[in-house]
């Protein structure tokens, strides 16, 4: 026979263990060694080395090296990572098929989604678990997806797909396979740094969704096709679509003023403000709008830029919210002559680099991720047959 104590400590046991955190906000989930954020400090680490050193002094292919061996190159390994990746760039002819069924109207997110999931189904290593093959699923699927992307947009467009080059870099290769001939230095070098200051971000939603299917033990093609689809949302990936849409609707720089009154008076939501984690400034923002201001220049987008920084300016007076990095990278893509529809498939192209790394650590010292909710419905509830309801 239980003692009323017993009972209590029963009943206690059955509730919330916790009060809910919505949002998850400053909860720490998992040890990682992949990435560092210090939001007071605006600060972003890539295995130790500062994003404002690595964007300026390094590249996506050396990053990439970084996130997935947990070093920097020397010269001979970066040549032979390099090559590696370009080898791996053309995609099996079935997945070009694919995108030739698909409707010209569908959102490229959604278009990556099945070809990324589609793809498993002609690799051999597929199901494999092994660090060896997960790795190499990695850099091959790294290289293709810029294949995919480009191959997609030029055949909704009524174009045929461009083979991809041997002896361009990451981001010039794209460029080349989108618009059909080589970039502009200039803009290869723009499109790289954004890379770099993309490819990982810690335990954000998309990462985070990616180690949810990992600690499964699911395969490494489910954990990055999950990952796209958080990171298709307009509060992830999808804000800096949103962010040119805002630009290119306010057209002018004097416009700016009564577009800022008018959203907060609506209390509408400006895309490209404010940060989870950053509250004093994302690191990556002003590295963007430095690039941006350049490109702009070189590409006679000087008012879209003034409009960008007048917006920014006004937001941060009135409301104390820095910009973040979707921001100056809606008006950097655009610049360089990326559709806008494009953009999240783009911050797909870098931030595979850190899904995978984290896919590999996640299943490397797995454990189950299985939070639990704090249950707010009513609690027994009489049972009423069907004929009395």
């Amino acid at each position: 026979m239980q003692t009323m104590s017993e009972t209590t400590q029963i009943q206690d046991s059955q509730k919330a263990p916790i009060h809910a955190h919505t949002g998850l906000e400053d909860i720490i989930a998992a040890d990682s060694s992949i990435c560092f954020i210090d939001g007071p400090r605006s600060r972003l680490i890539y295995r130790g080395y500062s994003i404002n050193d690595l964007a300026e002094k390094s590249n996506f292919e050396e990053v990439l090296f970084l996130l997935l061996f947990k070093k920097l190159p020397n010269k001979t390994e970066l040549k032979d990572f390099s090559e590696l990746v370009c080898k791996n760039r053309a995609c099996p002819k079935e997945l070009l098929e694919i995108l030739k069924t698909i409707p010209k109207t569908a959102h490229p997110m959604s278009v990556l989604r099945t070809l990324v999931s589609a793809a498993s189904f002609y690799d051999l290593q597929a199901e494999m678990m092994s660090a060896d093959s997960n790795l190499e699923k990695a850099i091959r699927l790294t290289a293709q997806i810029p294949t995919i992307v480009a191959a997609w947009d030029r055949i909704r467009c009524g174009n045929n797909p461009i083979e991809p080059k041997q002896d361009l870099s990451h981001a010039a290769n794209f460029l080349y396979m989108l618009q059909g001939k080589e970039a502009d230095p200039a803009f290869a070098k723009a499109l790289d740094s954004y890379l770099v200051m993309l490819a990982d971000h810690e335990l954000n939603a998309s990462t985070f969704t990616a180690r949810v299917t990992a600690s499964t033990l699911s395969d490494y093609y489910s954990a990055i096709t999950s990952a796209i689809g958080a990171l298709k949302g307009p509060l992830h990936g999808g804000a800096n679509e949103q962010v040119l849409k805002m630009l290119l609707e306010i057209k002018e720089v004097s416009h700016v003023e009564n577009y800022v009154k008018k959203a907060f008076l609506e209390k509408k939501k400006i895309m490209g403000f404010g940060h989870r984690v950053y509250k004093v400034l994302d690191p990556r923002s002003p590295l963007l709008k430095e690039i941006s201001k350049n490109i702009c220049k070189k590409t006679h987008n000087e008012t879209l830029f003034e409009i960008s920084e007048k917006l920014e300016a006004m937001v941060v007076s009135a409301k104390k919210l820095p910009s973040n990095v979707d921001f100056f990278s809606a008006t950097l893509l655009y610049s360089i002559g990326i559709p806008a529809d494009l953009f999240t498939p783009m911050f797909v192209m870098s931030r595979l680099a850190g899904w995978s790394a984290h896919y590999m650590e996640q299943v490397s010292d797995n454990r189950l991720l299985r939070p639990r909710a704090e249950y707010t419905g009513p609690m027994d509830l009489p049972f009423i047959s069907i004929d009395k309801r």
